[in-house]
């Protein structure tokens, strides 16, 4: 593992203390970065007939089911339902802060890591599409504004991200900025908890 990822690993939460138990009203993503052959973040778009979330662009994940023996276990299930991947081929870095999203659900996201996407395959009734943002691509400037997410009493700064035909942006945004801080070695400025 280079020393790039071993950087992301060491910012991470350990993946393994996802305790096993029941997570109603919770979800877990799964961040995917690829390494080659020039490293980049998975997303994928969400079909626009769906009822939750149609047409956006997200991670691969959903929520808790009780065949789920771990939150773990619900992020690798819905990347092999989403995008055909199965867990064999992930190598799991570690987890982030579980945070709430704006419906009140409790999301616990995953990183890990694929060799390539090639062989991805999106499920027609869940996506759109996959795609992959080059990360040099997030340095050369994709952001294309900064949203104001009010939460509580606080009110978070939420980057949003232009890339081709693909708008990322809340949740999917907010831990996308975080990632890619953690790889820079920099504190996050969108925390959303």
């Amino acid at each position: 593992m280079t020393q790039q990822w071993q950087r992301l690993k060491s910012r991470l939460l350990d993946h393994s203390l996802s305790p096993p138990g029941q997570y109603p009203r919770q979800a877990s993503v799964l961040a995917l970065f690829t390494r080659q052959p020039e490293p980049s973040l998975l997303f994928t778009l969400r079909s626009r007939h769906l009822t939750s979330h149609a047409g956006e662009v997200s991670f691969p994940g959903g929520k808790w089911e009780p065949g789920d023996l771990t939150l773990r276990d619900t992020a690798l299930r819905e990347t092999r339902e989403e995008i055909g991947l199965a867990a064999e081929c992930i190598t799991l870095l570690g987890a982030c802060k579980p945070r709430a999203t704006r419906a009140g659900v409790i999301v616990t996201p995953f990183v890990g890591l694929i060799d390539h996407a090639n062989d991805l395959c999106p499920c027609p009734y869940e996506l759109d599409a996959i795609f992959q943002v080059p990360l040099v691509e997030f340095h050369r400037g994709i952001q294309v504004r900064i949203d104001s997410i009010p939460r509580g009493n606080r009110v978070y700064q939420v980057p949003a991200y232009q890339y081709q035909s693909y708008e990322i942006w809340g949740f999917t945004a907010s831990l996308t900025c975080e990632l890619l801080a953690m790889l820079q070695a920099q504190p996050a400025s969108s925390e959303m908890v």
